[in-house]
């Protein structure tokens, strides 16, 4: 039987679509239950529907969002950028090159720091083979 969910513009759903607790989500995303609560609380999730009896229940629609957000805090996005994403995209497809323009700037940032990286470890491997050298 399906649980109904409340949705945030306050109609209520009963649909097939599987929606997940809390500890679900987490599961699922590999975030914690205090960061998916954070995450809706700053505006980087949209207001989660919940059951008549007020629990989150987490649609597929959300773990694919947060699945993205955790791509981009993980690849050193700013809490301030992934908050301008998320505006974006609540905001409808009319903001989609200004979404394409924010994640090509990321993507740019993040290959600068690969490279970065692997310049560094470039210098860590070329010391280990010296060391290695120095004994024997």
């Amino acid at each position: 039987m399906a649980i109904p969910i409340t949705i945030p513009n306050g109609s209520t759903a009963t649909g097939d679509e599987p929606a997940y607790a809390p500890a679900e989500a987490a599961e699922r995303t590999g975030l914690s239950i205090d960061t998916l609560r954070y995450y809706e609380r700053i505006g980087l999730l949209p207001a989660v529907p919940r059951t008549v009896g007020g629990r989150r229940r987490y649609r597929e629609r959300d773990l694919d969002t947060l699945g993205l957000l955790n791509c981009l805090r993980d690849t050193g996005m700013p809490i301030r950028e992934m908050q301008r994403f998320a505006a974006l995209l609540a905001a409808g497809d009319e903001t989609i090159p200004a979404r394409v323009a924010l994640l090509e700037e990321h993507r740019d940032s993040a290959r600068t720091r690969i490279r970065q990286l692997q310049e560094q470890l470039d210098r860590i491997e070329r010391k280990i083979a010296h060391y290695e050298a120095e004994l024997g």
